[in-house]
């Protein structure tokens, strides 16, 4: 093998590995994107649930963002079918190129070099292809457990600072201290980010749901009847109305489930209470810990002294409070207004506001009774 000399910024390359993760009790077979830029060696690994174009997309932009800056010269790859369309033969490396692709490329501005295909190609891009076996072995065996794989990429992220220290055999100074050299010479960013997913227009069903590659997401239930754009990612499925996003769902890979969320169905659920204690998207947040013990406290202290309906009316405008505040003021409201015997969504929304502004002394019990909750009252 003859070494080779990059220029600091001006080359990287990239590559996809297999990996295996138990993911949430589940082995399962994921895709490692792994970007290298070819002088210091500075990597960045990001795993997906797919190969596909979306996470080869995706994975670039994270590494761009990561690292600061975008080759200066070229960044080698495979003939990858997210990139190449056909191979021309008897070319100078000409290739058919995926319209897409082209695109981002024109987007973030950098060159593309495919390899010969094949075993004669096997050593233009030998620096990526030996880091994904090493992280491999250094970092994802055994296989690493995690609940989501946004999880394992926060861990991923943590192993790459580590990294810095390490020296790549040839090289004088750390991976860190050659990144740290080559940073200046990197091109900068564009002011906008590509969109790495597939946009797909799906119509919203009748309970508030769009079907995405056999997998239907909840959103918002005004949307009922109409086409929506999504943006289907390698890690989430992003719902858009114009250049609003209004629903974000981490993407699953198993066909034939329902994702969904309490909030999209907050305002049809006032109207009928009846529905919210059996509903899915309840199940869901309880399942998630999106909704709280202080949430059921507050819900069975309104039903005590308000009635079923009229009690879980009180919850749900507790629960709307959650579109304009934190979520940790909202329970600190929760808190503090059962403390003194309050059942009413406006204690709750002063208290959480209280909390959220740094302000958090408790209401006194006349005034929570001031604003008590009735079933007849407006919350």
């Amino acid at each position: 093998m003859v070494p080779q000399d990059h220029a600091p910024g001006a080359e990287a390359e990239v590559d996809f590995g297999e990996v295996y993760v138990i993911l949430d009790g589940v082995k399962t077979k994921c895709h490692m994107f792994v970007y290298r830029l070819s002088h210091s060696g500075k990597a960045i690994h990001r795993v997906y649930p797919t190969g596909g174009q979306e996470a080869f997309l995706e994975g670039h932009i994270e590494a761009f963002h990561a690292l600061g800056g975008i080759p200066t010269r070229h960044i080698r790859y495979d003939n990858l079918t997210s990139a190449v369309v056909q191979v021309i033969h008897g070319g100078d490396r000409l290739r058919d190129e995926n319209e897409r692709w082209v695109l981002f490329r024109s987007h973030y501005g950098f060159d593309a070099f495919y390899c010969q295909p094949g075993i004669d190609g096997a050593h233009e891009k030998g620096g990526v292809e030996g880091e994904v076996g090493w992280f491999r072995r250094n970092h994802l065996t055994p296989m690493p457990e995690v609940a989501t794989l946004d999880e394992l990429n926060d861990k991923i992220r943590a192993w790459e600072v580590d990294d810095n220290t390490r020296r790549i055999t040839g090289h004088a100074n750390t991976i860190g201290q050659d990144y740290h050299a080559e940073l200046p010479h990197l091109a900068p960013l564009p002011a906008d980010d590509f969109d790495p997913g597939l946009i797909l227009h799906p119509r919203v069903d009748r309970s508030a749901l769009i079907t995405v590659r056999m997998v239907k997401y909840s959103v918002p239930a005004h949307l009922i009847g109409q086409r929506v754009r999504v943006s289907l990612r390698a890690s989430c499925v992003v719902v858009f109305e114009g250049r609003t996003v209004l629903a974000t769902h981490p993407r699953l890979g198993t066909r034939g489930v329902t994702r969904v969320e309490l909030d999209h169905y907050l305002e049809v659920l006032r109207h009928k209470p009846g529905a919210f204690p059996g509903s899915t998207a309840l199940a869901q947040a309880r399942a998630a810990g999106a909704f709280t013990a202080a949430h059921d406290a507050f819900w069975a202290a309104a039903r005590k002294t308000s009635g079923d309906v009229a009690g879980t009316q009180a919850l749900i405008d507790v629960l709307l409070l959650h579109r304009s505040l934190p979520s940790d003021a909202v329970i600190a409201g929760i808190t503090s207004a059962l403390s003194v015997g309050a059942t009413s969504p406006d204690v709750v929304a002063v208290e959480a506001r209280r909390h959220a502004t740094g302000h958090t002394p408790a209401p006194t019990p006349a005034s929570a009774e001031a604003h008590h909750h009735t079933p007849t009252g407006t919350p």
